[in-house]
């Protein structure tokens, strides 16, 4: 039986167009809410094209101490160019860019899923540490 784990792909996202950047606040306090920026092609712009784009990014919390992960949200990207005049010949792009508003209790991990129509699932992590 194929599991969904098996066709996740990982990399640095400094040589890797799909892997997700997660990026947080220098210092994260206990109890208040703070913006968690995920994106797609920071550092190698991924296409974001009718026929190679980006659909969607998600985001988890896995704590340290605890055995379950926890969905923190998903953002869709549905507009990459198409148009009744063809292809890339619309008006409006979707960029694979999303903020989270998220108040973390415990420390942890952040997991960024993101998913391109060609290339499938990427991942991404980054340890939460509380002051």
């Amino acid at each position: 039986m194929a599991k969904i784990a098996e066709f996740i792909k990982t990399a640095d996202f400094k040589t890797e167009k799909h892997a997700p950047v997660i990026e947080v606040p220098a210092e994260i306090k206990a109890g208040v809410p703070f913006p968690v920026t995920v994106s797609v092609g920071k550092e190698i712009p991924h296409p974001n094209t009718t026929e190679h784009f980006i659909a969607w990014i998600s985001l988890f919390f896995k704590p340290t101490e605890g055995k379950f992960v926890h969905h923190l949200g998903k953002v869709e990207f549905s507009s990459h160019g198409e148009s009744t005049e063809g292809p890339n010949k619309g008006p409006a792009y979707s960029n694979p860019y999303g903020v989270f508003h998220i108040k973390l209790d415990k420390p942890g991990t952040l997991i960024a899923e993101s998913y391109c129509n060609i290339h499938g699932l990427w991942e991404n992590s980054v340890e939460v540490v509380l002051s």
